[in-house]
């Protein structure tokens, strides 16, 4: 502690060991000081739980006795204050000192005490080691510049420091906080993070609370919503992908020092690296819902030599409704079995990382010998399907560091369908735009933060070609060269629309889908697929070389065949001397400009307009920061007093934080969106499109940026009794109605509703609707055109048609809707999650799992629903019984309709939803079960 806090911190050895000795003293709450002397000098021994053993030596003069009657009274201090604690009782001010002792002339050095220039090196060692612990511990100190000013030595401490402190005390302690969403490209459903079984209920909001004062600037604050790694159109299930460690930067002065350094040391890195090349085996394959039947041998070991690290992605693992609802799988082990009994033989691998999302899974393995420079691993996945949560299609993604390079692996199943080309391709921005790792004490990285990333897996682009003769006799003539012409994922690289700076190697293999089963005939069924390379195998980044692209038709299990990729990748390997002495250059140069220079950075823009907001609309301002000091900086838009995050949930910087080189300019972007977590309080009035955000710099001043805007409301996020109060679109009616109408708990507009029918005279104006006509309108467009739809509620709509269908529900009554009919689908999905309150009543929720096993006892909760909310029950449980009856050509399930529907009609309350169970949520899905089996009867 003390020598992190040395190196980081002092400059002047003479001066300021004494004021080590008493920070060590109050730091270490148990320390305890040993006083004996000679006639030459003063012996003082410290010791104490949370720093090392002191032994000093000081002249015994007037000043030597002057300080240590000041170390004892300090003494004194901590240990009354230990002894005594008084809840919420002011502390004694401290009195004034006068001009403090000058120090007396040390008899010996401290081996903790370490100053600048020569003495600096002493320090390499030690906080390179620290350097290297990413699991390093901020601690929490005592202010040095207010422990100066007590033993007057302020004014000999580091003028850096003073000014530091003096300009950023109230931005010291920085709140720990998690990285804001990453907004979809274009916005999408699902968010941030591990796996829970069914998407989880949004949290909701508390109500803004007084604005607070922040230099000249009234800055409204909120208590933020739940926070997640995603927006609502990107909302993961909060256990999907939230990662344990969320940290940014470290707010110690030592911790900031360390990181900076390692920034520098990265920037550096050509002058102590060596590349060296090794080999990786980079696998794919749809097995379709089939369990190994035979040996993987002709797959993993078709070369002679061992690879030096194993990427295996497999597709369609489990196709059951409890796996596509994130349950466990029992094939994720048969396959992984299968997998590690035919490694190649020749060498022992260790598993570095598995990880699986409904049937898509990735396992990584490497060498024994290469496991002690692999670090830094993480998992990520993100589901693609209905509204962006269902994880029937999606991506599961690796990464880690070897050596010096950073590799990310990420193996996709995109959607399905010949036509549905641009599906895929938006699958493949949600991807891009929602995978993010979260590592202890680094900013957030995406897929393309990496030196190597590898894309492998059913990427489902086919043929742009309808007759399957044609192509079976092209490949029998081996013309694949002119098959590839019509290949789809070919033209979207090239029109980059997707896949733009990835890398394919030439395909000499025929395709790989669609085989009968267990046979090498290409597809018999009725259906008859048109061949096509589904499964991919591409690579972005540099000293890579693809050895081998192949398929193995020896394998016949599913209707797909494996393909595999032998890569020869340089690695920056590290040689520890040259490492070592650019390290200590670092530190030495590091040493001579802070004690010179500020940070200092010029922003192209402070003050931002976005203009009519939307409900999932993103928006996007972009602004500059430069680097315009002499060193080097870390910037990071920090929490305001009082609040959690350092923004309101429905805004985002993008980077948040970072670093600065001198005369370095990088490009921010500050994005507007509205989720479902945040939509409501805009929908009432009691949160607008104003924000202040502040930019910290270490060791520098505060920049604050302004956000300012209009909202438009949606229909979306608004309860079911305001809908039903509204007989025009809800753009059409004053927000200050909106308010009124928002103002009263459900109960009370109940009982406000019944004694108004029952009054004599009331117009059929004043009567509110049955249901919201936003919920008819999606309802009946349904059940007129997509009875017969195939996957109806199970293939994501597309996202301008939503956006498109959301803008006609706020602004018409329309007669009918714009889209497809699976836009209008998730439009019904997504408009039911965004309820601020539930069909089910929170309160009411325990009571729904209690007798889900007696349908006497559900059909009686029903009735006991607000008279909104139990009509839209029956409406939906109506419509989903008709749905059921033609389930030959929609492929609908009840067990799948009442599990999807069960999750967002019967949410648990917020402070419930952590201790939800799959057993509770198997009980919710029995409920809406006994409804769906039913007669139509209501």
């Amino acid at each position: 502690m003390l020598n992190s806090f040395t190196v980081a911190s002092l400059c002047f050895v003479s001066d300021t060991l004494y004021f080590l000795c008493v920070s060590e003293i109050c730091r270490c709450l148990t320390c305890v000081c040993v006083f004996s002397g000679s006639k030459a000098c003063v012996r003082i021994q410290i010791k104490g739980e949370k720093a090392p053993e002191l032994l000093l030596e000081l002249q015994d003069d007037d000043r030597t006795r002057l300080f240590l009657t000041q170390v004892k009274s300090a003494q004194r201090q901590v240990a009354s204050k230990l002894t005594k604690p008084k809840a919420m009782e002011p502390l004694a001010p401290t009195p004034q000192r006068g001009p403090g002792p000058i120090p007396p002339q040390r008899a010996a050095k401290t081996p903790s005490a370490v100053g600048v220039g020569e003495n600096s090196a002493n320090t390499f060692s030690a906080l390179e080691s620290s350097l290297n612990d990413s699991t390093s511990t901020n601690h929490n100190t005592t202010d040095p510049a207010h422990m100066l000013a007590d033993f007057g030595f302020e004014e000999k401490f580091n003028n850096t420091q003073r000014v530091e402190e003096k300009k950023n005390k109230q931005n010291r302690m920085v709140a720990s906080r998690e990285p804001p969403p990453i907004p979809p490209l274009p916005p999408r459903k699902a968010s941030v993070p591990p796996s829970n079984p069914l998407p989880p209920t949004p949290i909701p909001k508390d109500k803004p609370t007084a604005v607070q004062a922040r230099g000249n600037s009234a800055v409204p604050s909120t208590k933020s919503d739940s926070f997640r790694s995603g927006y609502d159109g990107v909302d993961k299930p909060a256990s999907l992908c939230e990662s344990p460690t969320t940290k940014t930067m470290p707010s110690s002065p030592s911790g900031q020092r360390e990181f900076l350094i390692k920034h520098c040391l990265g920037k550096k890195e050509k002058e102590y690296v060596d590349i060296k090349h090794f080999s990786f085996f980079v696998g794919t394959w749809n097995v379709n819902g089939q369990s190994p039947d035979s040996s993987l041998h002709p797959w993993l070991c078709c070369d002679p030599d061992p690879p030096d690290v194993y990427a295996i992605g497999f597709q369609e693992l489990d196709l059951s409704t409890e796996a596509f609802f994130y349950l466990d799988s029992s094939k994720e082990h048969l396959w992984i079995d299968a997998v590690e009994r035919t490694l190649h033989p020749k060498t022992t691998y260790r598993r570095i990382r598995t990880i699986r999302l409904v049937g898509m899974m990735l396992v990584v393995y490497a060498k024994k010998l290469h496991r002690k420079h692999i670090r830094d691993v993480a998992a990520e996945h993100v589901g693609t399907g209905i509204m962006g949560k269902m994880g029937n299609k999606g991506g599961v993604a690796v990464r880690f560091v070897f050596h010096n390079t950073s590799f990310c692996f990420v193996n996709s199943h995109l959607a399905a369908h010949v036509e549905d080309y641009e599906r895929r391709n938006q699958d493949y921005r949600d991807i891009c735009a929602r995978m993010t790792f979260h590592l202890l004490e680094q900013p957030p990285l995406n897929i393309v933060k990496h030196d190597v990333v590898i894309w492998l897996g059913d990427l489902n682009y086919r043929l742009s070609m309808s007759d399957a003769s044609e192509v079976k006799q092209l490949i029998k003539e081996n013309a694949l060269k002119k098959l590839q012409e019509y290949d789809q994922l070919t033209h979207q690289r090239k029109h980059k629309r997707a896949f733009t700076d990835f890398i394919e190697g030439d395909i000499t293999f025929v395709p790989t889908y669609k085989y009968d089963p267990k046979t090498d005939r290409w597809d018999s069924s009725g259906k008859c697929r048109v061949p096509a390379w589904c499964d991919r195998i591409l690579w972005r980044g540099s000293s890579i070389e693809q050895l081998k692209y192949r398929s193995h038709m020896e394998l016949k299990t599913s209707d797909h065949k494996p393909v595999s990729s032998l890569f020869k990748i340089g690695v920056k390997v590290a040689d520890e001397q040259r490492r070592k002495k650019v390290f200590e250059e670092i530190v030495r140069a590091m040493d001579r400009m802070e004690n010179d220079f500020l940070p200092s950075v010029s922003l192209s823009n402070i003050n931002f307009t976005f203009p009519d907001v939307k409900f999932r609309q993103l928006q996007k301002e972009r602004f500059l920061i430069k680097n315009d000091g002499q060193v080097p900086c870390h910037f990071a838009f920090i929490p305001k007093l009082s609040d959690s995050q350092y923004c309101k949930p429905w805004l985002r910087a993008e980077p948040s934080d970072g670093f600065l080189e001198p005369n370095e300019t990088l490009e921010m972007y500050l994005e507007v969106y509205v989720s479902k977590d945040s939509v409501t309080l805009l929908n009432c009035g009691e949160d607008t499109i104003c924000d202040i955000l502040v930019l910290h710099l270490d060791r520098g001043k505060d920049y604050f940026i302004t956000i300012s805007g209009n909202y438009l409301p949606s229909c979306f996020g608004t309860s079911l009794e305001t809908l039903c109060r509204m007989k025009k679109p809800i753009r059409e009616i004053p927000i200050e109605k909106l308010c009124d109408l928002g103002e009263d708990t459900f109960m009370e507009k109940e009982k406000s509703k019944v004694t108004f029918l029952m009054a004599d005279g009331a117009s059929s104006d004043d009567i509110p609707l049955k249901i919201p006509k936003e919920v008819w309108v999606l309802v009946n467009h349904l059940y007129k055109n997509s009875c017969d739809q195939e996957d109806l509620f199970q293939t994501p709509g597309l996202q301008e048609e939503l956006q498109s269908i959301i803008d006609c529900l706020d602004t018409s009554i329309p007669d009918s809707l714009p889209g497809c009919n699976h836009s209008v689908a998730e439009a019904l999905l997504i408009f039911l999650e965004a309820l601020p309150e539930p069909v089910l009543c929170y309160e009411l929720y325990q009571r729904c799992l209690d007798c889900s096993h007696d349908s006497r006892l559900c059909k009686q909760l029903i009735s006991q629903l607000p008279r909104a909310h139990r009509n839209v029950f029956r409406y939906l449980m109506a419509f989903l019984r008709e749905l059921l009856k033609h389930s030959t050509n929609n492929n609908l399930t009840a067990s799948l309709v009442a599990t999807l529907f069960a999750s967002l009609l019967i949410r648990p309350p917020p402070n419930l939803m952590s201790r939800q169970t799959s057993h509770d949520r198997q009980k919710a899905i029995d409920f809406i079960l006994g409804f769906l089996m039913a007669r139509d009867e209501e």
